[in-house]
């Protein structure tokens, strides 16, 4: 997939789980390890780990496979690797503390 296509497709599928605040940054030019980044919050801890595990299976069944999915154990914090695309669901209370939009923006 493209990297746009499947930017829509990734927000598409948290949108679909109730995925709230949605934000997409561009940071082609201040990182090498990706282009695109996908910041969103869950209800709970459950939620969180719930988006998460969907949207990994979502994007298997789509024919992307995860480079890897960190922070599912305890869900306040998950990341899924896409390789151009890094998303991550959080909890309102840790979004919050890491406050990631202003650091990469």
């Amino acid at each position: 997939m493209q990297i746009e296509a499947l930017t829509a497709f990734v927000i598409e599928k948290i949108e679909d789980m109730k995925g709230r605040d949605l934000i997409t940054l561009n940071i082609a030019e201040k990182s090498d390890f990706a282009d695109v980044m996908i910041i969103a919050s869950g209800n709970s801890n459950r939620h969180v780990k719930s988006i998460a595990q969907s949207l990994t299976a979502e994007c298997r069944a789509a024919g992307t496979e995860p480079l890897g999915v960190e922070g599912n154990d305890v869900g306040e914090w998950a990341l899924v690797d896409l390789g151009e695309i890094v998303v991550h669901i959080m909890t309102d209370t840790t979004r919050d503390t890491y406050q990631l939009e202003q650091l990469w923006e």
